[in-house]
């Protein structure tokens, strides 16, 4: 009995999420097929100009906006900001620096201690249990 490999294909909305890109900006033939995972593979190691200039200048989907920003997705919608922007659009609320981005990063920024609080807590925890389970 001989096995053979199919070829793991994802659909373009997963291979542009993959990439970072925003899925209505790509090619038409990009968002027509399929991609398989040696071409995602491909895309990533050798990207072509469309995906360059994509990646440089947007549009880009809202987590790419979200982390250039410095805030989170749903910070974004607070905000206001629900289309995908280009890299000027996201310069330009920088410049701006309006309340509710300053507010979304120090949201973001607290978030941000909470979270190392904890994995700092975990991490004592798990110190503390080992030496308990050693010393018995």
């Amino acid at each position: 009995m001989t096995s053979h490999k199919t070829t793991q294909t994802m659909k373009p909305a997963t291979a542009a999420k993959k990439l970072g890109v925003y899925l209505e900006a790509t090619p038409a033939e990009f968002r027509e097929g399929v991609v398989s995972r040696s071409e995602l593979n491909a895309l990533q190691a050798d990207p072509p100009q469309w995906l360059q200039e994509l990646r440089r200048t947007g549009p880009h989907p809202r987590p790419v906006v979200a982390a250039r920003l410095g805030v989170s997705i749903a910070g974004l919608a607070r905000g206001g900001v629900t289309e995908a922007l280009t890299t000027e659009q996201i310069d330009a609320i920088k410049q701006e620096n309006p309340e509710w981005l300053q507010k979304e990063r120090a949201t973001q920024a607290d978030v941000r201690k909470e979270t190392a609080r904890i994995r700092e807590r975990n991490a004592e925890r798990a110190a503390r249990q080992e030496q308990e389970q050693s010393g018995s």
